[in-house]
């Protein structure tokens, strides 16, 4: 039978325990599905599973605001990472809202009829290019701190799914019939219109410290959960040599958001560098990671919870370089 899984061979959900257990009961209760292959994928490695749930639960789903107005961002943000497998699932996701005019639209490639929708969809496609002018912005400042955490927490999810799942929501590509993606959502309408309790998933999280928590997140249970996901997915460097990690970093650190050329100059060769290419990529364009690539990394003592930190330690690179720019921001105002 075909996975959605690429390159890792994720524990059957039923067999969990401990952490993992404890993520997939929130995932049952308040996402509405009970294995998203997206979180699957993470499982190997709980000490990101949890805290990438805690920043999707915690802006999402229990953060203020509009859910309609989070699912325009995050479709947004998939659109600029050429993630088709979010862009999907954010669709569907825009159906179980009540929205489904605006789903369709969408789907079609076509824009919003609001003017306001259509603000706050382009907001999420700005946020891919650090240092990008995000203000005004097309939604209430008193909900930012869940606006930018969902920003943020499909900036990371998306590089996850391009590099470590095929890109079918459901099997054999359903989710492109208009029937199907309806019928989805109004699977999980109910749910996904319920009011969540904010801060839930905090208890997932291994001893959070709010002074680790980013400025823009005013406060919120967004900040801590943003915070816990930096320090698990940072860990992943040491995965690489000291010089690896200088060069992606430094890559990184000049990274203007755009999408790399067909040719990828300026990579590493997968033969000399494995490691740093890969993270490359999962920092910039997972959707180009290869077999080949993976496979020239991969050695016996590589486990599939090495591969899925050094993954996501290449995506919250590109994450941190977009978050950073928020929080410049932020701080020229407050000057």
């Amino acid at each position: 039978m075909p996975t959605p899984f690429r390159y890792t061979e994720p524990l059957p959900p039923k067999s969990a325990t401990g952490t993992v257990a404890e993520v997939y009961a929130q995932l049952a209760l308040d996402f509405g599905i009970a294995e998203p292959s997206t979180f699957v994928v993470l499982s190997s490695a709980p000490e990101l599973l949890a805290p990438t749930w805690a920043l999707l639960r915690e802006s999402l789903i229990a953060g203020a605001g509009s859910r309609t107005g989070k699912e325009l961002v995050a479709l947004g943000v998939s659109l600029a990472n050429k993630c088709p497998f979010c862009v999907d699932a954010h669709t569907v996701l825009l159906h179980a809202t009540g929205d489904h005019a605006l789903a369709e639209r969408l789907a079609r490639g076509e824009a919003p009829r609001s003017e306001e929708h259509a603000r706050v969809l382009a907001w999420g496609q700005h946020t891919r290019v650090p240092g990008a002018a995000l203000e005004p912005y097309p939604f209430p400042r008193e909900h930012a701190p869940a606006y930018l955490g969902t920003a943020l927490t499909f900036h990371f999810i998306n590089r996850i799914a391009s590099a470590l799942l095929t890109e079918n929501l459901l099997p054999a590509g359903a989710q492109r019939f208009r029937a199907v993606r309806s019928l989805a959502g109004r699977t999980l309408a109910r749910t996904v219109r319920r009011p969540a309790r904010p801060g839930l998933a905090l208890a997932l999280l291994d001893h959070p410290d709010a002074g680790e928590a980013p400025a823009w997140a005013g406060g919120t249970p967004v900040g801590l959960a943003y915070a816990a996901l930096l320090r698990a997915a940072l860990s992943g460097a040491g995965l690489l040599d000291t010089d690896d990690q200088e060069l992606v970093e430094a890559i990184l650190q000049d990274w203007d958001g755009a999408h790399p050329p067909l040719s990828l100059s300026g990579f590493p060769d997968r033969r000399e560098r494995p490691g740093a290419r890969l993270a490359l990529l999962a920092a910039l364009a997972p959707y180009r990671i290869t077999d080949e690539d993976v496979a020239a990394w991969r050695r016996p003592e590589h486990t599939d919870h090495c591969l899925v930190h050094l993954v996501a330690y290449g995506a919250f690179l590109a994450v941190d370089r977009i978050e950073s720019s928020f929080s410049a921001q932020i701080s020229q105002e407050a000057v």
